[in-house]
């Protein structure tokens, strides 16, 4: 669990909000006036209230069910530190490694071929060098494929038209068969489970991209309350070891691998599941045609056929 080093405005306003209380239950909450705790949260970092009330935001916060204390870890951000004492620290992306695919723009990475620790189990397995886009397909990345094709339109767009405040929002409502025609346009393919796993976990076996500990707080999910999808830089503390956004939570997203026939992998959780079922070693499938609001993809190229490309050779 997380804890606060040292209490102030900001810290206190996040867990009134994260505990859904009114600045009158809060207060009585905390045997505090009304008043006290408006002023608090109205001078932000610039107060540090007296160690008998920081006593008791400390016994609040350890006290709350870990929904609660998910969506506080959520809302202070920077302030906390972690079971072991250490800062939470922001991931930064992996930057300059980066690349821009030709066809549809997507920032991508590259995964260097080598052995990983794949599934439950953690059996070695080899995969090739390839190429995965940074974040899931957005809606804006989306419309050039429909602009380009004429592809129907996700059933959330209003008269087939890109809603403008969910550009950088991962695309839904599309079914594996959308999802493979778009990575067919833009050259790509989609990945198999193996190759998003590698991606998520790294080579050693982690159980989430940011390592073993269990934090919800890194992505979107049920737990936070968000209750939509999220722009795809958002949980920057919850990148994989390759700089991918969004690899627990957020969407689902649609793999090449076939479970049976008609049936396709899915990988990742999203913001309507509970933060179990995001492992990424964690298997789920669902029939092609399905469609809904929590599900999209991204997309891959082996690292052969997208050197050879930025390189002109192809």
């Amino acid at each position: 669990m997380a804890t606060v080093q040292k209490w102030t405005g900001i810290e206190i306003k996040a867990l009134r909000t994260a505990k859904r209380m009114s600045l009158v239950e809060f207060a009585a909450h905390l045997g505090i006036s009304e008043r006290q705790l408006s002023n608090w949260e109205k001078a932000g970092p610039d107060i540090t209230p007296r160690p008998v009330n920081q006593a008791a935001l400390d016994t609040s916060l350890s006290r709350s069910d870990p929904e609660t204390q998910a969506r506080f870890i959520h809302l202070a951000g920077d302030a906390l530190t972690t079971d072991d004492g250490q800062a939470e620290a922001s991931v930064e992306p992996i930057g300059s490694s980066q690349i821009k695919h030709p066809a549809d723009g997507a920032p991508m990475v590259k995964v260097d071929a080598s052995v990983f620790l794949s599934g439950p189990s953690n059996e070695p397995v080899w995969l090739d060098d390839f190429y995965i886009d940074v974040h899931p397909v957005t809606n804006a990345e989306y419309a050039l494929f429909l602009a380009a094709t004429g592809h129907t339109a996700p059933e959330h767009w209003n008269d087939g038209k890109l809603p403008e405040e969910l550009a950088d929002h991962p695309v839904v409502f599309v079914t594996w068969s959308d999802a493979a025609q778009y990575a067919a346009w833009a050259g790509k393919s989609l990945p198999t489970s193996q190759q998003w796993e590698k991606a998520a976990r790294g080579t050693r076996g982690n159980a989430y991209p940011w390592g073993d500990q269990p934090t919800p707080a890194k992505c979107n999910v049920r737990e936070n309350g968000v209750g939509a999808t999220t722009p795809g830089n958002c949980y920057q503390s919850g990148v994989s070891p390759y700089g991918l956004f969004d690899m627990c939570g957020n969407v689902w997203e649609w793999c090449a691998t076939e479970s049976r026939p008609g049936r396709h992998e899915l990988k990742g959780g999203a913001w309507t599941s509970p933060f179990s079922r995001c492992t990424p070693s964690s298997f789920n499938d669902a029939a092609e045609s399905m469609c809904d609001d929590d599900t999209g993809f991204r997309c891959v190229v082996s690292a052969e056929a997208l050197d050879g490309l930025l390189n002109g050779t192809r």
